[in-house]
């Protein structure tokens, strides 16, 4: 005589979620629905409780794995800046030489600027909504530490002029973050990109 399982199809053990697949699963809600709300809204405007309704899941859940919205937003703004990244790498794979490869870096950013997620997120919210020491430490990151590295390349290259190299860094990374403001604010893309290769080419 066979015995069937108490439940789920026949012959197969009910499946049950670990614990950690469901703090997991619920991590990954609340950074969906936060992104999709940051995006749209602002940090300002995506309120706690439209959050963790989005999410599906309660006030105190969202505070277990964050201890506030800044730092949902933190989150969620560090897998924007990395997706940012992946990207800028495979826009500039094609490059000859280190120039280059900052060039089409560069261009790359002022295309996605406009994006929902990188025009409100990084570039308007960001500023304003993480602390200065969080900033610091997110720019060497995800911002100076590698147009500072690439900088050195195409100094060691040749095709830019040796010059202090992290003063450049931060002010190049400056001049690229308003490029890209003004983009995600509706300035023509082209002149945009053509100023910011003038910029590049007098280095």
């Amino acid at each position: 005589m066979s015995v069937k399982a108490e439940s789920g199809d026949e012959g197969h053990a009910p499946v049950r979620r670990t614990q950690e697949e469901r703090r997991t699963s619920t991590r990954a809600a609340l950074m969906a629905a936060g992104r999709e709300l940051f995006s749209k809204k602002g940090f300002a405007g995506a309120g706690r409780e439209e959050i963790v309704e989005r999410a599906g899941v309660t006030r105190g859940a969202m505070y277990h794995h964050f201890e506030s919205k800044e730092a949902l937003f933190q989150a969620v703004y560090e897998e924007v800046e990395e997706e940012v990244l992946a990207h800028l790498v495979v826009a500039a794979a094609s490059a000859r030489d280190p120039k280059e490869m900052l060039r089409l870096g560069s261009l790359a950013y002022l295309d996605i600027a406009a994006t929902d997620a990188v025009r409100r997120i990084c570039l308007l919210d960001a500023p304003a909504v993480l602390l200065p020491e969080v900033r610091r430490e997110l720019s060497e990151r995800y911002g100076v530490g590698v147009i500072r590295q690439a900088l050195r390349e195409c100094m060691e290259a040749g095709v830019i002029r040796t010059q202090p190299v992290e003063v450049l860094a931060h002010v190049y990374l400056a001049a690229l973050l308003e490029a890209a403001t003004l983009v995600a604010e509706g300035v023509n893309r082209a002149e945009v990109g053509s100023v910011l290769e003038n910029l590049l080419d007098s280095l």
